[in-house]
């Protein structure tokens, strides 16, 4: 396996886990309870258990003197519970440990004990111990801000700078000064060699900034950032962009080119402040990418290429699919049947409105009610069970155009195939919403 094919697992990888935290935090957030009995416990890296345990015991020992009988005894319950499965956990994990745990009110008025424990995909550096009515998911929210990688290139007729820039952290990775020619000189020999000399100088300028960008941004022959900015107050970024002498394989990732009014750090500075929204849409392109290339792939009737629930999830179980394309909103439940006469279960995947038929939930032949066994959104059984079905898995919006033509138009379900499948997709499944999709 290639290294750009365990980076491309690792980022799918890294997208279903966002996916998770993000209805994590969705369902922790609509969760209530009475009194302050929903324990919130966030523990960094290389933290101990033994500390945490011990300060859980002092609080114990001091939620006993709680007055409300019904609140101390939740809150003291809350606290056992989140003692007992730290005891499941010999050491704090690499990225930290988050745990939630207390008892919330159900939408029918009843309470109910949840615990929830679990290591972040990345790192979490803060540390969280709050009693409250409510769980506290603000700095689980914060996981999910970007982390891409963005380089800069700074250069005007003083000198160049290099550096990237992650997430709120920027860091300079080298910069150099230069001593360029103006454009008159001071006499003493013609003006075409003055010209020339000048022009050699800032040739030789440009190459040596196209060799160190190579150096910096390119790493395992593919680029080490996730998009490239160019800046300067001067004609050098063009020249730059422009030469034969700069990488063509950073070509594809240049995302913007900016005027800056400085050199060095204040142009850098400047740079990161202009390109904000260019920065802020990578991901975005990437999406609107990923759905042109499935429409190339329909316009083309190369016939490697699923829609629909039904057929999407025929595909899957035939191990055709390749990349799995999934609307992070999807409101189709998977349900789990049981014939209590027979033991057989069978599985529904129904969208909005199917539910309500009954017959749905009867045995065609015997007519018998079947019991419903599991039910959950098919978006979340999908994320944990995508790599079953040996599938990568791409989640989308719909804020970009092409990403709300693939919702609306194709059930907001679809996927590249390994080879071409035969099966005509359903035409209920499909919403003509008047739009051209091609």
């Amino acid at each position: 396996m290639s290294a750009s094919q365990v980076k491309a697992g690792d980022d799918h990888d890294k997208n279903v886990e966002i996916f998770k935290v993000k209805k994590l935090i969705k369902t922790l957030e609509a969760a209530r309870g009475n009194g302050t009995s929903m324990i919130s416990l966030i523990m960094p890296p290389k933290d101990q258990i033994s500390r945490v345990n011990t300060m859980l015991t002092q609080e114990y020992g001091t939620a006993s003197n709680i007055k409300s009988r019904v609140n101390r005894l939740s809150v003291l319950a809350a606290i056992t519970s989140a003692q007992q499965r730290l005891k499941l956990w010999p050491k704090v994990p690499t990225n930290g440990l988050v745990l939630y745990t207390g008892t919330v009110i159900t939408e029918d008025g009843k309470e109910k004990k949840i615990t929830i424990d679990f290591e972040p995909f990345k790192p979490i550096h803060t540390s969280l111990y709050l009693c409250d009515n409510r769980f506290h998911t603000e700095d689980l929210s914060e996981l999910l801000q970007s982390d891409d990688k963005f380089g800069f290139i700074v250069m005007d007729g003083n000198g160049a700078l290099f550096g990237t820039v992650a997430g709120n952290h920027r860091e300079v990775l080298h910069k150099f000064t230069v001593d360029l020619p103006k454009k008159h000189g001071r006499g003493g020999q013609s003006a075409m060699r003055f010209a020339r000399l000048r022009l050699e100088k800032r040739h030789n300028y440009v190459r040596k900034v196209a060799e160190m960008t190579t150096q910096f941004f390119i790493s395992q022959d593919k680029p080490n950032v996730a998009g490239l900015v160019l800046a300067g107050s001067a004609d050098f970024k063009h020249e730059l962009n422009s030469s034969d002498l700069f990488d063509q394989r950073l070509m594809p990732i240049i995302i913007k080119i900016v005027d800056v009014s400085y050199g060095g750090e204040n142009g850098f500075n400047q740079a990161i402040e202009l390109s904000a929204d260019a920065l802020g849409s990578v991901k975005f392109v990437q999406e609107k990418k990923l759905i042109q290339a499935y429409f190339d792939e329909i316009a083309q009737d190369t016939g490697k290429y699923v829609f629909g629930v039904n057929e999407t999830m025929k595909a899957l179980e035939m191990g055709a699919v390749e990349t799995l394309i999934l609307w992070e909103n999807l409101e189709v439940q998977r349900i789990t049947l049981a014939n209590k006469q027979t033991q057989e279960e069978k599985v529904l995947v129904l969208r909005p409105g199917e539910e309500k038929k009954a017959s749905l939930f009867q045995d065609p032949e015997t007519g018998v009610e079947l019991e419903v066994i599991e039910k959950e959104p098919l978006v979340d059984w999908l994320a944990e069970h995508y790599k079953d079905f040996g599938a990568s898995l791409e989640f989308i919006t719909d804020k970009s155009h092409e990403g709300s033509q693939f919702c609306k138009g194709f059930g907001g379900i679809g996927g590249f195939l390994r080879y071409k499948l035969d099966f005509m997709p359903d035409e209920d499944e499909i919403e003509d919403d008047g739009e051209d999709w091609i």
